[in-house]
């Protein structure tokens, strides 16, 4: 079984968790860990779990990465419900399971944010505690983040909340707000606790990633 399990998962929609899963499974794989990077529900095309796929190099068959995935760019609940499909949170729990076998590092991505509807009757906080992952809450770094992001990791229950990590993910255009809202979210949850992602060109999701990213995710998911 998988040594560590991580669980992206964030905010909203759109604010970077691919970007961050993309970006750790290759960190991890050029340190010669055996790390596998799954993201079970795609809806509205499958992009993310193709990123996911390229990450690793084409090692891992697409449909290993993304099990189901639906047409409607909707919540994955409401997008199976359209094509008259069911997916339940045993057989989502026993596919996570069988990935974690494969690896020494396990990456899961979620769908939207924790508490969006991914199958029937569970979301992402469920399989975060089936798991016993630990969670990267990613938010998009402006104003509005910090309640945003404590607002997230209320949704958990207690003792995953304390393992949980926020992610601010940065953007164009900034903001004054980026100036302090790590700050201020270190002085509310601790230093350790709270990580900033640059904004990641599409060059270097594809190249060799520069130091200052390396740094970055290696202080993100150390200890």
């Amino acid at each position: 079984m998988a040594k560590t399990i991580w669980f992206i998962t964030g905010s909203d929609t759109g604010v970077g968790k691919t970007v961050l899963t993309t970006l750790l499974t290759r960190h991890l794989l050029a340190q010669g860990i055996r790390v596998r990077a799954v993201k079970p529900f795609c809806s509205g095309g499958r992009d993310d779990a193709e990123a996911l796929f390229a990450a690793q190099l084409g090692q891992v068959p697409l449909d290993a990465i993304n099990p189901w995935h639906f047409r409607a760019p909707l919540t994955p609940l409401l997008a199976a419900r359209r094509e008259r499909k069911q997916v339940t949170l045993a057989e989502t729990v026993q596919f996570l399971k069988y990935a974690a076998q494969q690896c020494d590092v396990l990456l899961i991505e979620g769908a939207g944010g924790v508490l969006s509807p991914l199958g029937e009757g569970f979301s992402a906080r469920d399989l975060i505690a089936q798991t016993r992952a630990r969670p990267l809450v990613v938010c998009a770094d402006r104003l509005g983040v910090i309640n945003q992001g404590l607002m997230a990791l209320a949704t958990l229950p207690p003792y995953l909340a304390a393992r949980a990590r926020l992610i601010l993910s940065g953007g164009s255009p900034r903001d004054l707000s980026q100036a302090t809202n790590s700050k201020m979210l270190m002085e509310l949850l601790g230093p350790d606790r709270v990580h900033t992602l640059p904004w990641v060109k599409p060059e270097e999701l594809a190249g060799m990633l520069p130091s200052r990213l390396r740094q970055r995710l290696a202080a993100i998911v150390a200890g």
